[in-house]
């Protein structure tokens, strides 16, 4: 496989740019699911409409429709894992939290446990190698961000009074679910050298499992009859197929954990903005604040230089 060209520095902003648009999309996705009152049938429209703007892409891309062929290949000859297909069930997750878990509570507090479950995950998973960059053992600075991450996460349930350690404790497994999602998505993305084919399959699994929850949502509970006029609501999808596309593309210059933190970056600001202006739940509270810059400082502290050893795999 060819490394990549791409300045370390330029793949951490594009990832921070991408992590602004996770932001956008929790607040779309926690908005449309306060509306119809069903975050299982929100998260469903949400990967489908991004499956169908894949799908076009895939359609006019040579490149795409050759990748996926390389990808059966590389699957029947043993050399692509089965299981880094399913990268798809990591967003199908993350986005279902946006539904139920982000209006509850509030976009910041969310984000902030969503942080804290990627940069753990991206430090286990880079220093285990599963990803295209090969094993990344972490550096002081690193496990230090890490920590901080841990205790941006204290500070904003301590003062935030949540109510329920499974509101928290769910975003915080879903964080790393997404570390997961972008480490096999750049595997498969490698393997058929083509983004869109790699964010093609993610919203195909993404897209079957969400179906099926909602289904079963629908059955017990009908089918939503409010649903809102307004277009941006139904947006969600399509900004979800450009993050994974450049998580996708920037993992293995990056590593997951650099990826990672420079992707919460982006969104930690911009959903302490939304919170500010366009609240999901309550608002802003002290602890929201107190641990949103905590968290920052960790994605900042762990993005230093440091030295360490990297061990590519076979």
């Amino acid at each position: 496989m060819l490394q990549s060209k791409l300045p370390v520095w330029a793949a951490l902003i594009g990832s921070a740019l991408a992590g602004v648009l996770v932001a956008v999309q929790s607040r779309i996705n926690g908005g449309l699911s306060q509306e119809l009152g069903n975050g299982y049938v929100t998260a469903a429209a949400s990967f489908g409409s991004g499956l169908i703007v894949m799908g076009i892409a895939v359609l006019v891309s040579r490149r795409a429709r050759t990748g996926l062929t390389r990808i059966r290949r590389e699957v029947r000859a043993g050399a692509l894992p089965v299981w880094t297909l399913f990268g798809g069930a990591g967003g199908a997750f993350f986005v279902l939290a946006q539904g139920l878990v982000a209006p509850v509570m509030g976009l910041a507090l969310f984000t902030v446990g969503i942080v804290a479950g990627q940069v753990i995950g991206g430090l286990v998973l880079d220093r285990v190698g599963l990803g295209p960059g090969g094993r990344i053992d972490p550096t002081p600075m690193r496990l230090i961000g890490t920590t901080l991450a841990i205790v941006a996460v204290a500070l904003s349930v301590g003062f935030s009074g949540v109510h329920g350690v499974w509101l928290i404790v769910f975003p915080i497994v879903i964080g790393g679910c997404v570390s997961a999602q972008s480490m096999v998505n750049g595997l498969v993305r490698a393997a058929a050298e083509s983004a869109i084919t790699s964010t093609f399959v993610n919203f195909v699994v993404g897209t079957v499992i969400l179906m099926v929850m909602a289904a079963v949502s629908v059955a017990i509970s009908g089918w939503p009859t409010n649903w809102p006029s307004a277009p941006y609501f139904y947006i969600g999808g399509i900004i979800g197929t450009l993050f994974i596309a450049v998580a996708a593309m920037l993992v293995r210059t990056a590593g997951v954990l650099l990826l990672s933190m420079s992707n919460v970056a982006g969104q930690l600001l911009a959903a302490v903005a939304f919170e500010a202006g366009a609240p999901l739940a309550s608002g802003l509270t002290q602890g929201m604040i107190a641990g949103s810059a905590v968290a920052l400082l960790a994605v900042v502290v762990a993005a230093l230089p440091g030295k360490r050893r990297s061990a590519q795999t076979p």
